[in-house]
């Protein structure tokens, strides 16, 4: 993969030509900068990338080649926050933009063509702003820029303060106050792109906004499949990029996609929908094989560090990555390999189709505060008797069973409430919350059932391979009074999830 940098920074523009004229301030004695160190001026030459509708620039992304400065090159900036980005590098090359920043934006950009679509001259003055021991703690770009699409052009000076690593964010807060003095404020622009774009009268088209707008639930489920959509497309680079719980985050946004249409029937035509949502669950599927055993090493892990010194008998840690390491080969294959596929761009393309021209039955027309409701308490109904069918049952296999079907209806409620906040507002956030309580509770006695599962065969192996099984037991056993207690303690979970008068609250 391509080098990556996080960016911390804040953009500013001035307010009047005078301002301009008057120049930067001096910032020393702001905060903690001692000094300010001028590193002369460069020229850049930039050209940015995009498909013809502009998609990348729709979701705030950046792809460039430029050439000037210390950092020729490609960058991809991805955004993580306002003012955080994180910038992708890749070398200079030619033209063509390196696999590794295209692979990051396929599933934004698909099949369609990445060309230039603006050019920025910039004339760049330096300066590194320093602490009391001559420590760089950011950098002050002052840019005069010139931004050329076609026969338009823009002109514009911009001043740009960058944090280096591990410096405070409150610095950034102290320059802003310093330059609204002098007659600078932060840029209405996130970017230059943006600000190239719209001055040239070519900003990108808008996202579709929030949903609603006209009350019928039909808004309302389709602003909410939006979202999550989006949340899926987001997810695809942090996921390639092997970034912490990214994988997770995706399947979540899939199964969401997937309970809205289960939740939802009566307001989305399930003869379109269904057969997405079983693409849907062939990718969280996907996915889930690398997640699912890195939760499952994650837990005997800590149940391991728990244990007493003298109770840890034979190799077992050595067993344990022994094991990990079989489970887990080629399971990230597997995974880049799902969204590189030609069925995944299948997927979102009949995701954008079903949105943009959505299967609307009659009740999508109805007012949200009458449809919704019976929607979500027809799940809560369903959660209840799955509920009830597993607290009758005797402790075994069977009731491990029930409960794990009781976890995912669980899951379903708690989403379809969700899905109704906008709308519901307030009692469909406490119940969803309460589902939140017994999913947790459900899902950390199916944990524990795999578990056992694995302990097992940990143990079968240790005992083949001539070592002592006793820990493995001894874990085991800690698995199977954890899922006793967890069975005892959801009669009193569910009672008090349930009992808050969902029907007077959301009917």
């Amino acid at each position: 993969m391509a080098d990556t940098k996080r960016e911390i920074e804040r953009k500013f523009e001035f307010t009047q030509s005078k301002s301009a004229r008057h120049g930067v301030p001096d910032l020393t004695g702001t905060a903690a900068i001692a000094a300010v160190s001028d590193q002369g001026t460069v020229d850049l030459d930039a050209v940015y990338y995009d498909t013809p509708d502009q998609r990348l620039a729709a979701d705030g992304l950046t792809l460039r080649r430029r050439t000037g400065g210390a950092d020729a090159g490609w960058h991809l900036k991805l955004p993580v926050s306002p003012g955080v980005r994180d910038e992708i590098g890749a070398p200079l090359g030619d033209d063509t933009v390196p696999r590794p920043l295209a692979a990051l934006l396929r599933s934004r950009v698909r099949g369609a063509a990445l060309e230039p679509q603006v050019r920025l001259l910039s004339s760049r003055r330096v300066s590194h702003l320093l602490d009391a021991d001559g420590a760089v703690l950011a950098e002050l770009s002052t840019d005069t820029v010139r931004a050329e699409r076609g026969e338009a052009t823009a002109d514009w000076t911009e001043v740009e303060v960058e944090l280096a690593d591990g410096v405070d964010p409150g610095l950034l807060d102290a320059v802003e106050k310093t330059f609204r003095k002098a007659g600078l404020k932060v840029s209405a622009a996130p970017s230059k792109l943006a600000r190239a774009l719209a001055e040239t009268g070519t900003a990108p088209p808008a996202r579709p906004g929030g949903g609603g707008s006209d009350g019928t639930a039909g808004a309302y489920v389709l602003a909410y499949l939006r979202e999550q959509l989006g949340a899926l497309i987001a997810q695809d680079p942090a996921v390639r990029r092997g970034l912490p719980d990214s994988v997770h985050q995706m399947r979540v946004a899939s199964r969401r996609l997937r309970s809205a249409f289960k939740t939802y029937r009566k307001v989305l035509d399930r003869t379109v929908t269904d057969p997405i949502g079983e693409e849907l669950r062939w990718l969280a599927a996907e996915l889930g094989v690398d997640r699912d055993q890195e939760v499952l090493l994650e837990r005997i892990q800590a149940r391991l560090d728990e244990l007493p010194r003298t109770l840890l008998l034979g190799p077992v840690r050595g067993r344990l990555r022994t094991w990990n390491a079989t489970r887990r080969s080629g399971s990230r294959r597997r995974a880049l390999a799902a969204l590189d596929s030609a069925r995944y761009l299948a997927l979102l393309d009949s995701l954008d189709v079903m949105l943009d021209a959505p299967p609307l039955r009659k009740a999508a027309r109805g007012r949200a505060e009458r449809v919704l409701p019976k929607a979500v308490l027809r799940d809560f109904e369903r959660l209840a008797g799955r509920v009830d069918t597993a607290l009758a049952l005797a402790e075994g296999h069977e009731r491990d069973l029930a409960l794990h079907e009781a976890r995912k209806a669980a899951k379903r409620a708690r989403y379809a409430a969700e899905a109704a906040t906008p709308a519901l507002g307030k009692p469909a956030k406490r119940l969803a919350k309460a589902m939140k309580s017994v999913q947790t509770l459900l899902g950390d006695h199916q944990d524990s059932v795999v578990a056992r599962d694995a302990l097992h065969g940990l143990a079968v192996q240790a005992a083949g391979a001539g070592e002592s099984a006793f820990t493995w037991g001894v874990l085991y056993a800690h698995e199977e009074a954890l899922a006793a207690r967890r069975e005892q303690e959801l009669p009193d979970i569910w009672a008090k999830a349930s009992g808050h008068g969902l029907r007077a609250a959301l009917g």
